[in-house]
């Protein structure tokens, strides 16, 4: 049986994207982005909604221009090995990049129980939308929020407004680039 964890990266006031969509503002650097590669270890199963399904289907095949070179390989390697489940009532079969990705149309929470259930390890959920449901009913154990040192002043929140959370804080860390990784557990 495995765990749910919520993992994402997001502004000091909170949000994962601005106003205008953006994210690129969050974008790791090298230390950070080996701390992601390294906490893969644990993690077996990726649970995504359409936008980020989309969005880390770069990492399907060998990246093409990856300045990071071995880095980036590695990710990719991981990430090609994890079980990837998209939420999305919009994509079909035909729209996956891999036969290795399960489509579910409406993921509830008795479906997110269940492949909870399933996984060897954890299973992360990455996307706020797709995460907000299991947030809000306590099923996530591990939240992991890597906090950019950016105020970006609205856009796409990491939690659900209506979050009621109690939190202990199980590891923390600041990288050289000012980005600060905050692992929080649910009491």
């Amino acid at each position: 049986m495995g765990t749910l964890s919520y993992t994402t990266a997001m502004s000091v006031d909170g949000y994962v994207a601005d106003a205008s969509g953006d994210f690129q503002w969050s974008a790791p650097d090298e230390e950070v982005f080996q701390f992601h590669i390294d906490r893969m270890a644990a993690v077996s199963t990726e649970v995504l909604g359409r936008n980020t399904y989309r969005l880390m289907s770069y990492w399907e095949s060998e990246p093409e221009d990856d300045p990071w070179g071995p880095l980036e390989r590695e990710f990719a390697r991981r990430w090609q090995n994890l079980t990837h489940i998209v939420a999305s009532s919009t994509l079909t079969q035909e729209d996956l990049t891999s036969d290795r990705v399960r489509l579910v149309a409406d993921l509830g929470l008795d479906d997110l129980e269940r492949i909870v259930e399933e996984a060897s390890g954890e299973v992360e959920i990455f996307g706020p939308t797709t995460a907000s449901a299991a947030i809000r009913a306590g099923m996530v154990k591990d939240f992991r929020f890597f906090i950019v040192p950016k105020v970006v002043g609205g856009g796409l929140r990491a939690l659900p407004d209506d979050a009621d959370l109690d939190l202990s804080l199980a590891d923390h860390r600041v990288f050289g680039n000012g980005t600060a990784y905050l692992h929080y557990q649910a009491r």
